[in-house]
């Protein structure tokens, strides 16, 4: 089967499937027909005179229509108003290009009249048209890390030309160059380096700039190549650049680039570097907030030292205003920054630059392709409390979420498909909002108001019989006459027991009706709130207009309020139904829910203690489980210990042991001693929950051998030998440095004695001299 009647087969068994949901009257406080097609899509009125019972409130003629009938409430009876839709306008949808004004998407103007709470559907048709003129506007970094860049670029003026007219006979090229900011730090503001911020070698370099408007969008080839052939490379201090800055420019400045009203507008970004981005500029003490408004004088930006860069959502604001796409051309240094940047900017494509740029042309066409090829329809200025969705017919749909729809791979020519659903969830008066295809000038305009009134087509018959005579009667039920009130106009004003009747309207001693309302007859007949609702229930206690925000969405738009109180959309949840009903940013690796240590709140885990956000797999500030579980582990796996007769209630935090011979991973373990200073060696593992571990012990425990006794009374026995040898040498060695210390003495007293000096008296020489006759001397 085609794909594309599959799809369409599909699509019609979800909407029969979603036409055939439980029609349920959800009303509050009813008062009159129209409170009650107030209160939801399904809920009809019956206009009958004398439906209700005697004492019955006029709240039972509001029910679901099935449920009316069967009450016995006539079909002719029941008021139940419908959508009405009107094309205003719907011209048809052009073949070729001509000088008129092309017309891409019908129908132009629609006009809605809705109930509120049910949807009406109706289709747009799109085709590009052959031949649709195209603005390419040439944005460059000619900071000095481009030169290179730059001489190839000066040659691809015909290449340029040649490429688009592949697409269109009515193309146009521009030109402009940006480097950064002419302040510290992102540039030398020496006055030298400021004239020439280049290298001394490198002659061709022109003054620093921020961003420099070069070109017009321009249909000569000729003088594409002169003005681009005048350029020369600049430069600055850091890496990134002031990109930002030059493509806000270059989209607010209109009239200067000379954009044309029907044509695809294109600005070609080619750099080798990052960007400056919103709150960069403090750096230089630029706070100012960048303005989104043209400031070029003499084609220069001469606002950039005043106002900060912009912010991305800022840029992709101002580009989608003025219907330009974004082709970021950029070396694979930087690749993956600018597409982080083209998925927050809408219709834009990223392509990788050769290291001179060489392939800018390819790669302007390939993007191109792209961009032409993939049709994005979106709404723009939607009205509160009202939504659109999107169902793209064609060959290939591509979901992406209720705010756009998107057809991708379309022809040139091919007719697609959009079927739009609208749906108000509240009373609206004269709004309107746009719908268009991104990157397009052709828009639809959908008028919107809403049926909050009933229609009844009664006759006016004043002092209607059934009102008592004091009144007439509307949409089955009576509108009394001055001085009158009750369901019949029965009571008067007047009354003599009206004190007792207004003690009726009163709650708790608080003022009547809550001073929202009067007090007629007992009953409490409610104001209108300064938006032009009523209030409501029995003292007039509830209004739908003061439930909480978020992001400053009354039920964060994702559901109703009813007195005082969000009744959230299926699949929300939450006092302002701000959460999502899922649990998947709560998911674990396990297929738990934040571990089973916290709770999942707007798909976000709040984590139990200490423990640390995202899934709560981590506690930071937890007592060592190594310490505390010991003891357990102990008596788990060993049967002894401090909780040896209660280890299964007072350890029961250990939910699986496994005795084992030794450890299979590498994983950190646990070494403690136990009760019989053996060490226990263990790993844990927590499991789901707050206080469940797994234990993994070895079997074997290590325990300290008992001490020798023969060795200890050696060594002590030796070691006091040791002593005693020590002390007798040091004994000794202090006496010989005393006997020294007295001879030094003796000696130097000898030395100052006379007698030392003169002969010994004592001595006597040899008086007798032998000699030995056979001796000669030699």
């Amino acid at each position: 089967m085609d794909p594309h009647w599959l799809f369409l087969l599909l699509l019609l068994m979800v909407r029969d499937g979603s036409s055939q949901q439980k029609e349920v009257c959800s009303k509050s406080v009813v008062n009159s027909c129209d409170d009650c097609i107030r209160s939801g899509p399904f809920c009809v009125w019956c206009k009958q005179l004398n439906y209700t019972k005697d004492g019955e409130q006029d709240a039972a003629r509001c029910d679901t229509k099935a449920k009316l009938l069967e009450k016995g409430c006539p079909a002719e009876e029941i008021v139940s108003p419908s959508n009405f839709i009107n094309t205003d306008k719907d011209d048809p949808l052009s073949e070729t290009f001509d000088l008129q004004e092309p017309i891409q998407l019908s129908p132009q103007k629609v006009s809605l009249e809705l109930r509120p709470g049910l949807p009406e559907t109706f289709r747009v048709s799109f085709k590009r048209v052959q031949g649709y003129p195209v603005d390419l506007y040439y944005l460059m970094d000619l900071s000095y890390s481009m030169k290179d860049d730059l001489e190839n670029v000066k040659e691809l003026g015909k290449k340029l030309f040649d490429t688009l007219k592949k697409f269109t006979q009515h193309a146009q090229i521009g030109f402009g160059a940006f480097v950064d900011k002419t302040v510290l730090p992102y540039t030398n503001t020496n006055e030298k380096k400021l004239q020439k911020p280049c290298d001394e070698d490198y002659q061709q370099c022109q003054a620093a700039f921020g961003y420099r408007h070069v070109l017009s969008l321009t249909a000569s080839e000729a003088e594409f190549r002169r003005e681009v052939n005048k350029q020369s490379v600049s430069g600055n201090l850091d890496i990134p650049e002031g990109s930002l800055d030059a493509m806000m420019q270059a989209a607010v400045c209109g009239d200067k680039i000379g954009w044309r009203n029907s044509s695809t507008r294109l600005i070609v970004l080619t750099t080798d570097a990052g960007f400056h981005m919103a709150g960069d500029g403090k750096l230089a003490g630029i706070l100012e907030p960048n303005d989104e408004t043209c400031h070029l004088t003499n084609n220069l930006y001469t606002k950039s030292s005043e106002f900060d860069y912009p912010s991305v959502g800022q840029l992709a604001a101002q580009l989608a205003k003025n219907n330009i796409q974004p082709i970021f051309a950029v070396t694979k240094e930087v690749e993956s920054v600018y597409k982080q940047l083209s998925a927050m900017i809408s219709s834009s494509e990223v392509g990788v630059l050769s290291a001179d740029s060489r392939n800018v042309v390819e790669l302007i066409e390939g993007a191109y392709k792209k961009l032409s090829s993939k049709v994005t329809l979106t709404h723009e200025n939607l009205p509160d409390n009202v939504r659109v969705s999107f169902t793209p017919i064609c060959k290939k749909p591509i979901q992406t979420g209720d705010s756009e729809g998107v057809c991708d791979d379309v022809l040139v020519n091919e007719k697609i498909h959009f079927d739009i659903t609208v749906t108000a969830d509240s009373c609206v008066t004269d709004k309107s909002f746009t719908i268009r295809p991104l990157g397009i000038k052709d828009t639809l305009t959908v008028s919107l108001s809403t049926k909050c009134e009933c229609q009844c087509d009664e006759p006016l018959i004043k002092n209607h019989i059934h009102c008592k005579g004091n009144g007439q009667v509307t949409c089955g039920i009576c509108s009394c006459s001055q001085g009158f009130v009750g369901q019949f106009c029965e009571c008067s004003v007047g009354d003599k027991d009206e004190q007792s009747l207004r003690a009726l309207c009163q709650k708790d001693n608080n003022p009547e009706c809550e001073g929202r309302g009067d007090c007629v007859c007992g009953r409490c007949q409610c104001h209108s709130t300064e938006r032009g609702n009523n209030y409501y229930g029995k003292f007039c206690e509830c209004d739908d207009e003061h439930c909480e925000k978020f992001q400053n969405k009354l039920c964060g738009g994702n559901g109703k309020c009813k007195c005082g109180t969000c009744e959230c959309n299926p699949g929300f949840k939450g006092s302002a139904c701000q959460c999502a009903k899922s649990d998947d940013g709560c998911r674990t690796e396990n297929n738990t829910v934040c571990y089973g240590r916290g709770e999942c709140n707007c798909n976000r885990c709040e984590c139990y203690g200490e423990y640390q956000r995202p899934r709560c797999q981590f506690c930071l500030g937890c007592t060592d489980p190594c310490k505390t579980k010991v003891d357990c582990i102990e008596c788990k796996a060993f049967q002894f210990g401090v909780f040896a007769d209660s280890c299964n209630t007072s350890c029961s935090s250990i939910q699986e042991i496994e005795m084992v011979d030794q450890f299979k991973t590498l994983t950190k373990e646990c070494e403690h001693k136990d009760s019989k200073s053996c060490w226990i060696k263990f790993k844990l593992e927590q499991l789901t929950g707050m206080d469940r571990y797994k234990a993994v012990v070895l079997r074997k425990r290590e325990c300290p051998e008992p001490p020798s006794v023969a060795p200890i009374i050696g060594g002590s026995v030796a070691a006091v030998a040791l002593i005693g040898i020590l002390l007798l040498m040091l004994l000794k060695l202090l006496i010989y440095f005393k006997d020294l210390k007295e001879f030094k003495k003796f000696e130097n007293e000898k030395k100052k004695s006379k007698w030392a000096e003169a002969d010994n008296p004592l001595f006597k020489n040899a008086t007798t001299t032998v000699t030995n006759p056979t001796f000669t001397g030699e």
